[in-house]
């Protein structure tokens, strides 16, 4: 009988030590090296060695068609996804529990089964009397899906092979498949790798897509070896907080599209409804005549969105003030703290000071500087900025207002959704900038900004210095 050799795999890197250790020695992190068995045998001896060839080497100049790509029948995914499913690609779908990826999944599969596609779904978390109960629930029942639920990883491509015709295969998740060559247990390190390998190799050879739903971590991040994300073609994230109806598809990468596009869609009884305009859904409850509140015109990937941003000061006499961010980068708004306070005289020190981004989407261009800098300066005057203004513009250490790109397209949104005038960077020298319908309002200092409100109280925290 085989003797069984033990080592230890790291499940965050996938580093191999022969003995067990705190901390991985490859990348740093603690309490993840986990014992493996490995059957020393006749299985791993070494392969025989197979004749060298040459491979065909070609010219860069050439030709070669759009790949053709699948509509799923869902706009928002499709414009994530560049215009559909790429025969042949791999995409992976992470996103925290209960947001909704396998909502999302099962009702593009469904769209694509009543356009005439052949669509397998395969789950490995749940029965398939499971999968037929949500989607009666989101009214898909009717829709000529084939389902499966399995985790053995030969029986599947196996069946895989077998298919003929198929569109498109979603696997629900990769960590709960198993390969019975392996003797680690299902979502550990090698077997994510070996599992989506095959997979892949499979979609490739037969030329059909394939999703792959992944879990992710305490820290967000996709659970698994980080190669998993260089071997597949997409990675898209489902972002947003179960306390709020939006959810976010954001992608991260996308080898046959636009990367860091979005899709918005709001999760309702009947499942995941696609927002066609999402900046009117995301202003719909604003109120104007607050203090505090500032409309950013934001980009994500190609697409212009609107979203309002809204800070509140509060005086703390006493102790450390607290500084809470929701959507936005907390350095971020440490370094305009103090530009306010050292280029425009703002005395923010003494108060705590709460800055939220309302709808629970994640703004992280440095373009929403200037709005931010419009909804504090507002606070601590408490005097409400331009009901029809919109704000964006980069904010230097020295308190310039420095350009952002797409300009023209985020004024064009502006004034689609109604506004009227908008706060932006000045133009060079050599260039004007000219919107029709909008009154613009350049700015060229952080200083420019705070003249426009009066302090009536100079003696309170947060008012400007004389």
């Amino acid at each position: 009988m085989a003797r069984a050799a033990t080592r230890y795999v790291c499940q965050a890197c996938g580093a191999v030590s022969p003995k067990w250790a705190g901390k991985c020695e490859t990348c740093g992190a603690w309490n993840t090296l986990v014992e493996e068995q490995v059957e020393a045998g006749p299985g791993l001896a070494k392969a025989k060695p197979v004749a060298a060839r040459k491979i065909a080497l070609v010219s860069l100049a050439g030709s070669a068609e759009p790949p053709p790509r699948a509509a799923t029948g869902i706009a928002e995914l499709d414009r994530v996804l560049g215009g559909g499913l790429v025969p042949g690609s791999a995409v992976l779908l992470g996103g925290d529990p209960g947001i909704g990826k396998s909502t999302l999944l099962l009702q593009a599969a469904a769209a694509l089964a009543r356009g005439g596609r052949r669509v397998l779904y395969i789950s490995g978390e749940e029965a398939i009397e499971q999968v037929r109960l949500r989607a009666r629930r989101l009214g898909l029942a009717d829709a000529p899906l084939e389902l499966a639920a399995a985790i053995n990883l030969r029986d599947i491509v196996a069946t895989l092979e077998a298919a003929a015709d198929t569109t498109l295969v979603v696997i629900d998740s990769i960590q709960t498949m198993w390969l019975d060559s392996l003797d680690s247990a299902p979502g550990s390190v090698g077997q994510v790798r070996a599992c989506s390998f095959e997979l892949i190799r499979a979609a490739k050879t037969r030329n059909f897509s394939v999703v792959l739903v992944g879990h992710v971590t305490k820290d967000g991040a996709i659970a698994g070896p980080r190669v998993l994300e260089h071997m597949v073609d997409a990675v898209l994230y489902f972002e947003g907080d179960r306390g709020h109806q939006f959810r976010i598809l954001r992608g991260v990468k996308n080898r046959f599209g636009a990367t860091d596009e979005i899709g918005v869609f709001a999760m309702t009884g009947r499942g995941l409804d696609e927002v066609a305009n999402p900046s009117a859904l995301f202003l719909a409850e604003r109120r104007g005549n607050v203090s505090g509140s500032a409309v950013f015109a934001g980009l994500e990937g190609s697409r212009p969105v609107l979203v309002e941003i809204q800070a509140l000061l509060s005086p703390n006499p006493g102790g450390s003030p607290r500084r809470s961010v929701i959507g936005w980068d907390s350095g971020r708004l440490a370094m305009l703290m103090a530009v306010l306070e050292t280029r425009c005289g703002l005395r923010l020190g003494a108060t705590d000071v709460y800055l939220n981004v309302a709808g629970g989407l994640r703004v992280s261009e440095p373009a929403a500087d200037l709005a931010v800098a419009a909804a504090l300066v507002s606070a601590a005057s408490d005097q409400p900025t331009d009901p029809g203004m919109v704000y964006f513009g980069e904010v230097g250490l020295s308190g310039e207002v420095r350009q952002v790109a797409q300009a023209d397209l985020r004024l064009k949104e502006a004034q689609k959704l109604g506004f009227a005038r908008a706060s932006l960077p000045r133009p060079p020298a050599r260039g004007r900038r000219s919107a029709e319908g909008l009154e613009l309002a350049e700015v060229g200092h952080l200083s420019d900004l705070v003249a426009r409100f009066t302090f009536h109280d100079r003696g309170a925290a947060g008012a400007a210095e004389p």
